[in-house]
């Protein structure tokens, strides 16, 4: 290794240097600020045993094709073992068009389930009781939609909205600065959030109502500091809409989640989630009052980093997520989604898939790194790392504060300008060799290896159009015509639209009507300005 190259292995992703040796001198925390595991700012973890007496829910993210299709492979995880389901959806889906929308064409069911209506919701959790289980639902512009379906589905089994327990994502901001998947401009996106907060407090208070998600962001390019800073500037965001929307602190905020990537960088990433744990502690109790312990918890899903796997050499992914589950096991995660080796060649077999989950359970029972909480808590270099990962990320979040917020910053482009940097910095380190990627600019073999790849077969387009052309056929039509009048008209005043968005869908209206109606009312965001 060339000398450039071993001061470049010498600095984290957020270009803190990394010394040969930590001393107690490096640490500027005191024990008072760091505490127990339990005790505010909770920087060893929410909870004082963690996971000696349950482990994290282990959650692996699935869904393809159709809603059978998927139901199967979910069947098939939790006969494996998977303690919590989580749900991947297809792109017309997540953009808000049935499957038969010209759009959708090409696109139905390949990177996600297709759900259409709530005919499909119960074929997608057929013989899975929504009492028994905790669904993750990764949705943002249409999370009210979706989230309106599992609640129909449940009161069909029989199972009331205040008995299921899951989280549905919901992070509408982190599209318009990393994903791009949202439909309505800003103002009223937050408005249907704020909407879903004040719905689960009422009538579902066990659902997590937003995953307020540094996930994306950090796929997407950024720095360790810069995941921390920019999603709990988003988070400070949706608690101050659903303030000034006439909500109580107390009332809504021990129901947020967080949902942060597990990267390559073992001690910055464990380091990571302790800082951001601390600091979302201290926002919620110094910004906004809230007095609720449960306010001031940070809790969060993990996933394991999609963009570090490689095409080449693909079993080294089997390696990488292995180090990236245990850095967010750590790092004190509530539930975690282990990445399948054959990711970056397409959606994961169902023996990809089985080994993914095998990872998390040799760490969870085989490693004996659950026995105690916190067990890095003390070492010199993850107290120094956490304290400046706390640092970078306070000074982003002051930068923003002073420009008016995280709408305004997006407005202006500076959230999407500083990842669009370090994802610039970080490839060319990449390019240059400086940034050493296994199989891909060092240690690269010259035969390739095969493993198989799962394909949708494309028939099943044409049969999920079927599908929801022959529910709109089927349905009482003026029955669903009204509803979607309801949405509508709640839409352009201030009722709280789940209650209408849930009669709608028992109504057999579509995802795609719904998200019409809302159109209608709201129009669509073209990305120009906020």
């Amino acid at each position: 290794m060339s000398t450039k190259q071993a001061d470049k292995s010498a600095e984290t992703s957020s270009g803190i240097e990394m010394e040969t040796t930590f001393r107690p001198s490096d640490v500027k925390s005191s024990y008072e600020s760091i505490g127990d595991p339990g005790d505010f700012p909770y920087t060893r973890g929410p909870y004082s045993t963690m996971y000696r007496g349950k482990l994290w829910t282990m959650r692996q993210y699935a869904g393809y094709a159709s809603a059978a299709e998927s139901n199967a492979r979910y069947r098939y995880l939790l006969e494996q073992g998977q303690s919590g389901l989580s749900v991947a959806f297809d792109l017309p889906t997540q953009m808000g068009y049935d499957s038969d929308h010209p759009l959708a064409r090409g696109e139905v069911g390949k990177v996600g389930v297709a759900i259409d209506s709530i005919a499909d919701m119960e074929r997608l959790f057929e013989g899975i009781p929504l009492d028994k289980v905790s669904t993750s639902m990764t949705i943002n512009s249409t999370a009210a939609i979706l989230l309106a379906m599992y609640i129909a589905v449940a009161k069909k089994q029989g199972v009331s909205p205040n008995r299921i327990s899951g989280t549905v994502q919901n992070d509408i901001l982190k599209e318009y600065i990393a994903r791009g998947t949202y439909i309505y401009p800003p103002r009223p996106s937050l408005r249907i959030v704020t909407d879903i907060f004040a719905y689960c407090a009422r009538e579902a208070p066990k659902w997590n109502t937003i995953s307020i998600s540094g996930y994306h962001i950090r796929e997407a390019g950024s720095t360790a500091a810069q995941e921390i800073a920019f999603t709990l500037a988003d988070a400070i965001a949706y608690v101050q809409a659903a303030i000034d929307s006439g909500l109580n602190v107390d009332d809504f905020a021990p129901r947020l989640a967080f949902f942060f990537n597990s990267h390559n960088q073992f001690l910055e990433e464990i380091a990571k989630f302790r800082a951001a744990r601390r600091m979302w502690a201290h926002i919620m109790r110094d910004r906004f009052g809230a007095r609720d312990p449960r306010s001031l918890m940070l809790r969060f899903h993990a996933q394991t980093a999609g963009s570090s796997l490689t095409a080449q050499q693909p079993e080294v992914n089997i390696v990488r997520t292995a180090i990236q589950a245990m850095a967010a096991v750590l790092g004190g995660t509530q539930s975690l989604h282990t990445n399948s080796m054959d990711e970056a060649l397409g959606l994961p077999t169902e023996d990809a898939a089985r080994i993914a989950l095998r990872t998390q359970q040799v760490i969870g029972y085989e490693s004996g790194v659950a026995a105690t909480a916190d067990p890095l808590g003390g070492s010199y270099a993850i107290e120094h790392l956490t304290d400046e990962l706390e640092r970078l990320a306070s000074e982003y979040i002051d930068r923003i504060d002073k420009m008016g917020g995280m709408l305004r910053a997006i407005e202006l482009g500076y959230v999407q300008g500083e990842i669009e940097k370090a994802a610039y910095d970080y490839q060319r380190a990449v390019e240059s060799k400086e940034q050493v990627v296994v199989g891909v600019n060092r240690f690269v073999t010259e035969e390739s290896t095969a493993v198989p790849v799962l394909r949708v077969d494309e028939r099943l387009e044409l049969e999920q159009v079927e599908r929801v052309q022959k529910i709109r056929l089927e349905r009482d039509d003026l029955e669903a015509r009204q509803a979607l009048d309801g949405v509508e008209s709640a839409a352009r005043g201030d009722d709280n639209l789940m209650p209408h968005i849930i009669h709608a869908v028992e109504s057999y209206a579509t995802l795609g009507e719904i998200s019409d109606r809302l159109r209608l009312v709201f129009g669509e965001y073209a990305g120009e300005h906020v």
